[in-house]
């Protein structure tokens, strides 16, 4: 899946603009980043996209140590990130999680490298995971209609 592709499935599922679906997944990304260790770390950013991956990068820190995030912790990074309300930025967490295993090619969210995120997420964020394999798809954006003469 590239960038693009990515964030429309975050902007229609989420029901966000382009601006707020790219605030968001980048917030979704450095919380999670930051979140599992190391080597997991550099096991998902070699299936990112093109930009996400140097994003991705970009929160790397020598030596850095796991910081044991929860959801609510979780959702209240993405929505002063994005600046959107808690419950815009809970649907966002999962839109944004669904992207990921779409792009990690995971139908269930439990299959190869989707399976090892999860291993590493507490119990809320593990629920939350899973609920994402099953969030519906979104919206597509409206198309402009021509005026007829």
């Amino acid at each position: 899946m590239d960038e693009d592709k990515f964030l429309r499935e975050v902007e229609n599922r989420a029901e966000l603009t382009r601006d707020q679906a790219f605030n968001v997944t980048i917030a979704v990304l450095q919380e999670l980043h930051d979140r599992l260790t190391q080597k997991e770390a550099n096991d998902l950013a070699a299936q990112l996209p093109g930009e996400l991956k140097f994003r991705w990068h970009a929160f790397d820190v020598p030596g850095r140590e796991v910081r044991r995030t929860h959801k609510k912790d979780f959702i209240r990074h993405i929505a002063d990130t994005a600046e959107i309300d808690e419950a815009r930025a809970t649907k966002a967490l999962l839109a944004t999680f669904k992207a990921l295993q779409m792009t990690l090619r995971s139908p269930t969210g439990q299959e190869g490298e989707a399976w090892d995120v999860l291993s590493q997420l507490p119990r809320d964020l593990k629920k939350t995971w899973l609920d994402a394999a099953h969030m519906p798809a979104g919206k597509p954006p409206k198309a402009a209609v021509a005026p007829q003469r």
